[in-house]
């Protein structure tokens, strides 16, 4: 194996999960998208062959793989045109902050559902007011003797509908310092004064987003995730995976895009040829796959680096990945409504759909705005501007 190359044994995951998305592929998806409709049975289909819970520890239901396993599920699922945003979520985010903090009794009980994916688990940090400052989210959480009681407001969280809990981030003043400290609860989705509301989007996708309201949410104290002391430590612990398999959900759509485009500009002919014959064509399709390899390889760094156990250059490396790829697929799905003209803007062909969908990676689940920001400081070294 070269150190340029996945493992064989990470290729031949990548062959059967494309397989697998594609026997229902891009216009199963948008169908059901569209009509309001859930994925749920290719949701549990890729749990049942164990892509979803690969990166959970055996022990608990999962593969025992690392994060650049479940990248590669969620990147091949996109390129089949069936990218499960959930997946950011469940496995990546809340899978891996309880496998790493959560006792052995909330191992048991919440990872296995994780990994058949029966027991799906959404993810609420962002806020209104808060937006990419994550210092300044306004949830509370207070203890009231056994009890933990926690107050809030959710924007934009991801499939709450589709989730039996969710993994909340609020926030605790500490006793001595008077400073606050974020701590993590996984909260029902159907405890008594937690409610959810949808947000109308553009976007066409079975994953809706929601308005989350937490009204004195009482919740047992095993509720608590990790040390009440832990801090942004655990928090980051999710954060990093969050990145990797946003950049591997925008890779997987720039390569879907990307096909799309070059199998349609071989086929039409316009004047004395394939449009593809045209460098005009040609050139920025080129130039896509370029950029879509090079924000691969920094993804899959960036996973490497974490499942080494290297967290700060996991850090920055997912960073750039995310950026990366999130320009790599704006870029791809623009140059794909090009490439087929009219038919560019038609739910016929489905191109102008990405266009939104790609356009998102720009923006969640940090902006690109922020990701540049931590690279002139962290890795330039440069004044913090904010």
């Amino acid at each position: 194996m070269s150190s340029y190359t996945e493992s064989e044994e990470r290729q031949a995951l990548r062959r059967e999960v494309a397989k697998l998305a594609g026997k229902y592929g891009r216009e199963w998806f948008t169908e059901r998208a569209r009509s309001g409709e859930k994925t749920t049975e290719l949701w549990l289909e890729i749990g049942r062959h164990g892509y979803l819970g690969i990166n959970i520890p055996e022990e608990y239901g999962g593969g025992g793989g690392g994060i650049g396993d479940i990248a590669a599920v969620c990147e091949e699922l996109a390129a089949q045109g069936c990218p499960l945003l959930l997946m950011v979520v469940s496995p990546a985010i809340c899978g891996t902050i309880i496998a790493r903090y959560g006792t052995d009794e909330q191992k048991r009980r919440w990872l296995p559902g994780i990994a058949d994916g029966t027991g799906t688990m959404a993810f609420a940090i962002t806020e209104p007011d808060a937006g990419t400052n994550t210092h300044n989210i306004s949830t509370t959480a207070r203890r009231e003797g056994e009890a933990w009681v926690v107050n809030g407001r959710k924007i934009y969280i991801s499939g709450v509908d589709e989730s039996d809990n969710v993994l909340v981030v609020a926030r605790t003043e500490d006793a001595r310092t008077g400073k606050v400290k974020p701590v993590l609860f996984v909260v029902p989705t159907d405890a008594a004064g937690l409610e959810y509301r949808p947000i109308a989007m553009e976007i066409v996708s079975p994953e809706q987003q929601f308005q989350v309201f937490l009204d004195d949410v009482r919740l047992p104290v095993d509720a608590l995730v990790g040390d009440e002391d832990g801090g942004l430590v655990q928090l980051f612990a999710g954060l990093n995976p969050e990145r990797i398999m946003a950049a591997s959900f925008s890779t997987g759509l720039a390569r879907f895009a990307l096909e799309k485009a070059a199998a349609y500009a071989t086929e039409r002919t316009v004047f004395h040829g394939p449009i593809g014959a045209h460098q005009a064509i040609a050139h920025p399709l080129a130039q896509s796959k370029i950029e879509i390899e090079l924000a691969r390889l920094m993804t899959q760094k960036a996973a490497a680096l974490y499942d080494a156990g290297d967290d700060m250059g996991a850090g920055e490396a997912a960073n750039m990945a995310k950026y990366a790829a999130a320009e790599a697929a704006c870029d791809a799905a623009d140059r794909a409504v090009q490439t087929h003209g009219g038919n560019g803007i038609t739910q016929e062909y489905g191109m102008a759909g990405l266009l939104v969908a790609t356009r998102a990676g720009r923006i969640a689940p940090v902006s690109r705005e922020m990701i540049l920001n931590f690279v002139a400081m962290h890795s330039l070294g440069l004044p913090k501007s904010y």
